[in-house]
């Protein structure tokens, strides 16, 4: 299965573990509770399914690797101690609690959470001491002497043996305690992570060209050679860098992210190319809607990979406008509850009694993300906007003490109206947004007609989580007639084979 496979099954077998009846028990005992075993090639996003099923199901999330735990650390250290059995005093050796189960209920009394998921990767990297105490955990979610508290799911995740070779194949007794997922590389689902977490175009462009580089594990002369869907997401993250500091990017810097030598001269000819392609067709006029006759005229005669790669120029700079107002969108409308909080006690208060509010409703929403943050439960926009409404809500009691309005009903009138000019500008962003989706559709009819481009534009427009929120929020006539028009159920798949065949000259 590939990777968003296995994160529903997860998150399907959480969900019922978590299940309780009518007096308040789980109906699936802690002790048969099977852990999942997550099994797939390094780098193929094992870790970030786990950070998305706790985001999306609200529950805590504490992730530990286990190459570096000895006996000692995982299972806690042994002292001694006094008890009395039938009037006898005798000494008895206790442990210690476990810095994982410890760690569980760190994350319990900081976040509030009392439900998560224990996520222990490299769970068949043990070291040859703690194996034993394995199986038992694995039954029964005991370390030494201290059980995982009731409402944590376990699931685990490894490597392969032909991947590490500190891997300890599981025998029958153990793999009869787990449930085992095999989770094979599939870059169109991980396209799809990429698209939200922002990867930079020129690696996705180029995989939608070369789809069969996303994963590559060979041996080589001078030893394994690979790479990783890590790989490119570390690599996206230091191009962005290194271009908004204009420093060079060459073979040498991709290839200590992409450890094949092929990958690593291709994508580096293709980095080239793409930025040529920026500079050539001028991406910011044809999206204020002047594109220049030459632009219209080479696309027409472009070759597939190059109209392609335009396309993802363009529907990447669209989209990430598209993200950012659906981003703020949600920051306004999350906004309005502590702003009618100080506006339901408006009449009533002093204007003293209003900057108490604004100061409580801050520390509130600051204790919140901490709280949030605590439990690994919190995705990168819904950090955004938490720390935005705080922002709004400091910056407006700042700004308050220094007017010193007259009256309460000033200071509230005060707060209406950034609200307001904020809900302004983001209309005018908004329309701004719209007409470089027409101007995108303007140009698309133009260069490349009723082709395979436009399905393309159409299909990712549909498939992309903002900018299907955007367009059902906001609207679109282009993209309503031209989804109208295009069939994309009878023609997205031949579409997909014709771009697989592919190749880069």
């Amino acid at each position: 299965m590939n990777i968003k496979q296995a994160k529903e099954y997860i998150k399907n077998s959480v969900n019922l573990y978590l299940k309780k009846d009518e007096f308040g028990e789980y109906r699936v005992p802690v002790v048969r509770q099977r852990p999942i075993f997550l099994l797939g090639a390094p780098g193929i996003g094992k870790t970030a399914i786990m950070e998305q099923i706790a985001q999306e199901m609200g529950i805590a999330l504490v992730a530990y690797s286990m190459t570096h735990h000895t006996r000692q650390s995982a299972l806690g250290l042994p002292f001694i101690t006094e008890k009395t059995y039938g009037g006898e005093k005798v000494s008895v050796s206790e442990y210690t609690m476990s810095e994982i189960i410890a760690s569980v209920y760190d994350a319990m009394e900081s976040s509030g959470m009392k439900e998560g998921i224990l996520f222990l990767d490299e769970i068949n990297c043990v070291s040859e001491t703690l194996a034993p105490s394995m199986l038992q955990f694995l039954q029964y979610k005991v370390f030494g002497r201290h059980r995982v508290p009731e409402g944590w799911v376990v699931v685990t995740a490894g490597n392969p043996p032909e991947y590490n070779k500190s891997v300890r194949e599981f025998d029958v007794v153990t793999m009869d305690r787990l449930k085992l997922l095999e989770v094979e590389p599939d870059y169109r689902v991980w396209k799809e992570y990429a698209v939200e977490r922002r990867i930079h175009n020129a690696v996705i462009s180029y995989l939608d060209l070369k789809k069969e580089h996303f994963y590559v594990m060979e041996m080589t002369t001078k030893g394994r050679s690979y790479v990783t869907a890590r790989g490119w997401e570390d690599l996206s993250e230091i191009l962005t860098l290194y271009e908004d500091e204009q420093l060079p990017v060459d073979e040498s810097l991709i290839g200590q992210y992409l450890r094949n030598e092929r990958v690593v001269k291709e994508f580096s000819a293709y980095y080239d190319l793409y930025n040529k392609y920026k500079r050539d067709y001028k991406i910011s006029e044809i999206l204020e809607g002047n594109p220049s006759v030459q632009a219209i005229a080479r696309a027409k005669a472009a070759a597939f990979d190059e109209r392609l790669s335009l396309l993802g120029m363009l529907l990447d700079r669209v989209q990430a406008d598209m993200r950012q107002i659906m981003e703020q969108a949600a920051f306004l409308s999350d906004l309005r509850n502590p702003l009618k909080a100080v506006g339901a006690a408006a009449d009533g208060n002093t204007v003293e009694q209003t900057l108490a509010m604004l100061e409580k409703q801050a520390e509130g929403r600051k204790k919140l993300l901490e709280n949030l943050q605590s439990a690994n439960s919190l995705s990168d926009a819904d950090r955004r906007k938490h720390r935005s409404v705080i922002r709004f809500l400091e910056e407006s009691r700042k700004e308050l003490m220094m007017s010193a309005p007259s009256d309460n009903a000033a200071a509230y009138e005060f707060l209406k109206t950034r609200y307001g000019q904020m809900v302004a500008r983001m209309k005018q962003e908004t329309e701004k947004v719209q007409n470089e989706l027409h101007a995108l559709f303007v140009f698309a009819e133009e260069a490349f007609a009723e082709g395979n481009e436009m399905l393309l534009l159409v299909t990712e427009l549909t498939v992309n989580t903002s900018s299907a929120q955007f367009i059902a929020t906001f609207g679109c006539p282009d993209y309503q007639r031209h989804n109208e028009e295009l069939m994309l159920s009878e023609r997205s798949d031949r579409i997909r084979s014709e771009i697989a065949e592919l190749k880069l000259e």
